[in-house]
């Protein structure tokens, strides 16, 4: 017995140690290799994807002349998360995202997130519209195309808590034009496969807000990093995986990459680096050692989608249709039915089903979870996964999900679907940030942070969505971060033409609503809605439907009288 013990001891001290060696290890091995220029570069950025090429688009209006260098892993852009086929495609406006609206404990409705991300994406449609002008995006229906917007839910009580959400929203200028209903005849005209072959006894309740989008973000990468590459002072460098970072005394960086199509290494010195790599982020904001990047930790989750190109359904869907997600499931879990226009061809897209990996990208390795864990994050990982199992027991739930059990949640929204005409796909890699935050301590935060060094040096992105729909906010809260004297001084000018109304709360305006998203409307093809000045008496007047309504222009020119 004493010898079993003994054993026993022995392989637990084993493991003890081998433990405290993993944690302890150094982030990166080995010396700094000297830079091939000595002069550095302005900025290198770390990432082919929207949020690194949105950034990029900035800096070359802003500074022409900087010397601007990109680095991707892949032999294109927009092969990760940015990628069509990797993401729902939705112009994330707050209009049909329910978790964006929790009720509160006394029973109204908290529209804050709701509101910054329409604000957002004004922003986003802003930033493109200066874009197409410029001629660094390509014709607009391209990437970005109308389609509306609804909340669906089942059941009595759900349906008050969306009637209460659309009062709530409708007081406020971005979001008028959202209708409210629970009549099947009207929510079939809406979206007719919702309520094709439903019980007639189920209660339903919609909204359907007509300036919601599609949107193609891939497409927008690779228009914008076309647009870069006319400016001799950009230099993309494609199938270059960045492996090592080093501050120097002076403040600048030796980035050290390697070249995947020769086998080779090479170190560039740069001013200002930018870690804009979506998933891999969080592993190279370790490398570059920074202090700030010291509380955060990461955790993988994937997804996968069910995809059909029936154009005798693929043509009748032309909503994006949010549902809410099961009461104790995380936000990811939302489940929702879009219609989906890539490269010219219409889809319909279900779900999303989360895909269990602890790959922090689709095209990552399997041991990037383990590999992003260190002494100073493990506590915080493992108190939020002890804190929220909820998550766990969804992922698992996923994890053991059949055919037939997919097919019966598509039904819950497409009563007549048929399995046979469905395929599944595999969409992008995603990682939720774990953070030890000084106020509220180890937390799993939904959404992205921008997380840069002291010296301004270093900015890195964590998070997901609603990240690529709000990349043009994302990307200019970096610049006024790590270079705000450049933003408030000689870039403002530039920056003023680009968003007229920055220094301005656009949801408290219902003129400057209309000036900015006519001009935005114009430019992108998009139709909007004038907002009457006297929203409170104009709120329950019925804005017109856009059924038979051309892609762009005013869908209520009959409301203007009010």
């Amino acid at each position: 017995m004493k010898k079993a013990l003994k054993i026993v001891g022995g392989v637990v001290a084993v493991c003890l140690v081998a433990a405290a060696v993993f944690l302890l290890r150094p982030v990166s091995w080995g010396g700094t290799p000297e830079a091939e220029n000595e002069e550095p570069v302005d900025v290198v950025l770390i990432g082919g994807g929207i949020m690194s090429v949105t950034l990029a688009t900035y800096l070359q209006e802003l500074e022409p002349t900087w010397d601007v260098h990109l680095y991707e892993r892949l032999d294109q852009v927009a092969e990760e998360s940015s990628n069509g086929w990797n993401n729902a495609g939705t112009g994330h406006s707050g209009y049909a995202e329910m978790n964006y609206t929790p009720e509160m404990p006394d029973g109204s409705i908290n529209i804050d997130k709701a509101v910054k991300t329409v604000s957002d994406f004004e922003n986003s449609r802003q930033f493109w519209a200066h874009e197409v002008e410029l001629g660094n995006l390509p014709e607009p229906s391209t990437f970005i195309n109308p389609t509306p917007h609804m909340a669906v839910v089942f059941g009595e009580k759900r349906i008050e808590f969306l009637r209460k959400r659309w009062e709530a929203l409708t007081a406020n200028p971005m979001f008028y034009g959202m209708e409210f209903s629970t009549d099947p005849k009207q929510i079939a005209e809406w979206a007719p496969i919702l309520m094709d072959g439903r019980d007639p006894a189920e209660k339903v309740g919609a909204t359907f807000m007509p300036l919601g989008t599609d949107v193609n973000y891939g497409a927008i990468t690779r228009g914008l990093a076309d647009g870069l590459r006319r400016n001799p002072r950009f230099h993309m460098h494609l199938s270059n995986e960045v492996r090592g970072l080093h501050q120097n005394a002076d403040k600048t960086w030796n980035v050290t990459v390697h070249d995947l199509a020769a086998n080779e290494d090479h170190t560039i010195k740069s001013r200002f680096v930018f870690i804009g790599a979506g998933g891999a982020a969080l592993k190279l904001l370790q490398l570059s050692g920074i202090p700030e990047g010291k509380i955060y930790g990461g955790f993988p989750v994937g997804g996968q989608f069910l995809v059909m190109d029936d154009p005798r359904i693929a043509d009748r869907h032309n909503v994006k249709a949010y549902g809410m997600a099961d009461e104790g499931s995380p936000p990811m879990s939302v489940p929702h039915i879009d219609a989906r226009r890539i490269d010219g061809k219409n889809y319909v897209l279900f779900g999303p089903f989360a895909l269990q990996s602890t790959k922090f990208l689709k095209n990552g390795s399997w041991w990037d979870l383990f590999s992003s864990v260190y002494d100073n994050n493990v506590g915080t990982m493992l108190k939020v996964g002890a804190d929220n199992f909820n998550l766990v027991s969804y992922l698992a739930d996923q994890a053991a999900l059949t055919d037939e059990d997919r097919q019966k949640q598509l039904a819950q929204y497409f009563p007549k679907a048929q399995r046979s005409d469905w395929k599944l796909i595999t969409a992008g890699q995603r990682v939720q940030i774990i953070k030890n935050d000084p106020e509220k301590g180890a937390i799993l935060q939904f959404g992205t942070e921008i997380v840069s060094a002291k010296d301004a040096s270093i900015a890195a992105l964590l998070g997901a969505s609603p990240g690529a729909s709000t990349s043009p906010s994302i990307a200019y809260n970096v610049l006024k971060k790590v270079f705000p004297d450049q933003v408030a001084g000689r870039w403002k000018g530039k920056l003023d033409a680009i968003y007229p109304a920055q220094d301005k709360v656009l949801n408290d305006d219902p003129a400057l609503v209309n000036r900015i998203r006519k001009t935005t409307s114009d430019a992108l093809k998009l139709p909007y809605i004038t907002v009457p000045e006297d929203l409170k008496g104009a709120r329950d007047a019925k804005a017109p439907a856009n059924d038979n309504a051309p892609a762009s222009g005013n869908l209520n020119s009959e409301m203007q009288a009010l």
